[in-house]
């Protein structure tokens, strides 16, 4: 039986919701980078650490059998066709530093397909949520995408990968983009990204490099709030370049990204 996608949502909020109130309230005064990934500059604190424990042992004690995948390395195949996606804080360097722009991102697979899933951001007070074909919401209240405008009246968000030979590469295309568009944000978190394309805070996004766990309930939250989600050249949203936009605007922008070979390093 097809688990139902409504409960499915109901347990990623709870358990997004308690992993925001634990690193939220017992955010050390001391807080401490417990190890780096891919750079230096690519950090993970104690909290993520704790977070992700929280979240994992939630789940695997309300759904045994599914699978998980987490940003902070865990890894279980399941049995039921259900995978749990989770990033136990996106937006770990804002979170170091005490910027409120971080969220805790849970999504839930179906054989493949993202059906359900939420953005907590705990410090702006706002959780947002969709379920495939469900539309999106933010507390609750639905939410849309803006309608399409022209790019160069478009307020875009991206963000910029940790290896340095990268964002050499993202700065050459934010340099053929700048000029073209109303404005560039940089919000550092690529959940919250997504779901502020969602709710209209931002026209469009584009970023390559994010992960699974970080692209997983954020661009399930765009689509159902009416925004086109894909890579290029019809490709689906991936680590190789994700794209959001209302869908006037997101072929300008394709385009424009696509000239500029913001799909290479």
């Amino acid at each position: 039986m097809r688990p139902d996608p409504f409960e499915l949502l109901a347990l990623a909020v709870e358990v997004a919701q308690a992993a925001g109130t634990l690193v939220l309230d017992k955010r050390p005064a001391d807080l401490r980078v417990a190890a780096t990934k891919s750079s230096p500059t690519d950090v993970v604190t104690e909290m993520d650490r704790a977070s992700e424990t929280l979240i994992t042992t939630t789940l695997r004690a309300a759904r045994p059998l599914d699978g998980l995948l987490g940003e902070e390395g865990t890894a279980d195949v399941g049995r039921t066709g259900v995978r749990w996606l989770v990033d136990p804080i996106d937006g770990t360097v804002n979170y170091l530093y005490g910027i409120p722009a971080w969220s805790v991102s849970v999504a839930a697979e179906v054989d493949d397909e993202i059906v359900a899933g939420v953005v907590h951001v705990p410090q702006l007070g706002e959780t947002f949520t969709a379920t495939r074909g469900g539309g999106a919401y933010r507390d609750g209240t639905p939410i849309h995408a803006n309608p399409a405008t022209d790019l160069s009246q478009a307020l875009v968000g991206t963000g910029f990968g940790y290896e340095s030979a990268r964002r050499a590469r993202q700065a050459e295309v934010v340099r053929r983009l700048l000029p073209e568009v109303r404005d560039i944000r940089r919000v550092g978190s690529c959940a919250i990204d997504l779901c502020w394309v969602a709710c209209g805070r931002l026209d469009a996004y584009f970023e390559r490099g994010p992960q699974p766990w970080d692209l997983a309930a954020g661009t399930l939250i765009a689509h159902e709030a009416g925004a086109v989600v894909a890579g290029l050249h019809g490709q689906p949203p991936s680590t190789e370049l994700t794209i959001a936009a209302p869908s006037g605007l997101f072929g300008q922008l394709h385009d424009l990204l696509a000239a500029a070979g913001a799909d290479r390093d």
